[in-house]
């Protein structure tokens, strides 16, 4: 052997040996049965690879051009045995793979509560998972503890062998959250809730990190998660409760802003409407919520009201449509969709009441609310006198 050989040997021998195969050497039982899917769908591959591979140096062995030995026969095209096999094996492969895809894509639904907590112990009826609700900041982590009361920064705990329910969105974009020792990856959508049941079988320190791009300080999501017993956790979350901070909506808008190689962080105590709040996209104060906003649309709109239902631009936390409302010059946000067929309305409506001079307020001139509204009569006619007696209809 070349010493240049040797040593290239010896270099990437050493190279390899500070690399953790965490996905072929789980802690958790979810991840250890995708590890088993992965496995056992490359030994099926091989089973075709494999002798490919041999035939192919084989044939080119027998019937290379110095051997005088190897059967000629050029009118030969056809093989009813060599057919069966070379059709009827990548057939039961398929046939295979398609029951391990077809019993894994079941038995590994994230959205699926656990039933074992590993191969020889089931969910016992008393066994209550643990709620973890997961936010993907711009670029952290936050995990929220609804049962305890507490969140963290960049740093998440659970105790070993009790079921973990997450919930997942985003503040922004869509983001990935990879947990490798525990389970597969799921993905935070703003605006959404994905879920994703898990166990830590193993006392000890992971790795989880954001494997979806999402910006300047991507390579920064990272975070620690600690595999504990009871007693151990029991102290985390107690740490977590004598920091003393509170996380409610006000810290919650400060703590969204950009910011990169954020180290952890810990609440003592977390305002219990937070995260229907951050699903919701209505955090700052005055702004309408994605729930309000369907329950107003499937209501049929709030008619020529809701036209003027907006706020300031720059008044909320994340971009909205722009859009100039009836009867005026300055640019607003949407907060609800009206009708199509009331947009029409409106449009036809303007254009009437630009010929008459006129400005018609709706019939009720009470602040909306949320569903459940009774639907403005369009522009009810009315005189410039009663023009000064209306009011903007706001949130």
């Amino acid at each position: 052997m070349r010493p240049i050989t040797f040593i290239s040997l010896c270099v990437g021998g050493l190279l390899l040996s500070g690399c953790q195969a965490v996905v072929l050497d789980p802690a958790g039982h979810i991840a250890s049965q995708q590890r088993d899917l992965l496995v056992w769908s490359v030994i099926l591959m091989l089973v075709i690879i494999i002798p490919v591979m041999a035939l192919t140096i084989w044939f080119a062995w027998k019937y290379r051009a110095s051997n005088k030995d190897a059967k000629y026969e050029p009118e030969w095209d056809h093989s009813t045995h060599l057919e069966l096999v070379i059709w009827a094996a990548p057939l039961l492969i398929i046939i295979c793979l398609g029951a391990i895809t077809w019993t894994g894509t079941h038995l590994l639904d994230p959205y699926r509560s656990l039933d074992r907590i590993d191969r020889d112990r089931p969910v016992t009826a008393g066994m209550r998972p643990m709620e973890v609700q997961v936010v993907a900041l711009d670029w952290k982590w936050l995990f929220i503890y609804p049962e305890y009361g507490v969140a963290s920064v960049n740093e998440l705990a659970a105790p070993v062998d009790r079921p973990i329910r997450f919930t997942l969105t985003s503040s922004s974009v869509m983001n990935s959250f990879y947990i490798p020792a525990l389970a597969g990856q799921i993905y935070a959508m703003p605006g959404m809730e994905t879920k994703l049941h898990a166990v830590i079988n193993a006392p000890g320190e992971y790795r989880g990190f954001s494997a979806n791009y999402s910006g300047d300080g991507f390579s920064g999501m990272k975070f620690a998660f600690h595999g504990l017993n009871e007693a151990d956790f029991d102290a985390w979350i107690a740490g977590a409760r004598a920091g003393g901070r509170l996380l409610d909506r006000v810290s919650y808008v400060d703590l969204a802003r950009p910011s990169e190689h954020v180290q952890p962080i810990s609440y003592g105590s977390v305002d219990p409407l937070l995260w229907n709040a951050i699903v919701g996209r209505c955090v700052e104060p005055g702004s309408m919520c994605m729930g309000e906003m369907m329950a107003l649309n499937e209501q049929g709109g709030t008619g020529i009201a809701g036209i003027r239902n907006f706020l300031p631009p720059g008044s909320l936390q994340y971009s909205r449509p722009r859009v100039t409302p009836l009867g005026g010059d300055n640019a607003g946000h949407v907060m609800q969709i009206c009708t199509p067929d009331e947009a029409r309305e409106a449009a036809m409506g303007r254009a009437r009441l630009a010929e008459e001079s006129l400005l018609a307020p709706p019939r009720s001139l009470e602040r909306l609310r949320g569903a459940g509204l009774p639907r403005n009569t369009p522009f009810a006619r009315s005189t410039p006198a009663s023009r000064a007696d209306a009011v903007e209809v706001g949130i």
